[in-house]
């Protein structure tokens, strides 16, 4: 049973930063390619970015590119979304999801096998 916990989210202001963490536990995680998706109220759930099981290989939404970076650090099976320059349209929850297949990255949520419960990032303006 694969199982993703995600934390680090919380209230900040605008112009300012956080980082997002997911710890995942179960057999094979670090062979799976790891993303991130959010859903804003009233809104689809979109995706954000996702990374190789290796890190080596990434992926971000046009909207993110040059502000948030993903990493991963496969001993700690953990995978990050930095966030920096947040304003009020980030305001969200963020989900971390597996992707078990990996390859190529994908931007599709159906791509994905597990997720996790979603933590909460709200910027207030």
């Amino acid at each position: 049973q694969v199982q993703l916990i995600e934390s680090g989210g919380g209230l900040v202001q605008a112009g300012g930063s956080l980082r997002l963490s997911c710890a995942a536990s179960g057999r094979g995680v670090s062979g799976f390619a790891m993303g991130w998706f959010r859903q804003a109220p009233g809104r689809d759930r979109e995706f954000v970015s996702e990374v190789s099981w290796s890190g080596q290989n990434t992926l971000y939404a046009d909207s993110v590119k040059g502000r948030f970076t993903i990493s991963r650090d496969n001993e700690k099976h953990t995978v990050f979304l930095q966030m920096n320059s947040l304003n009020p349209e980030h305001t969200a929850v963020y989900y971390c999801a597996a992707d078990t297949i990996g390859w190529p990255l994908s931007t599709i949520a159906a791509d994905y096998d597990y997720w996790g419960q979603g933590t909460q990032v709200t910027v207030s303006s």
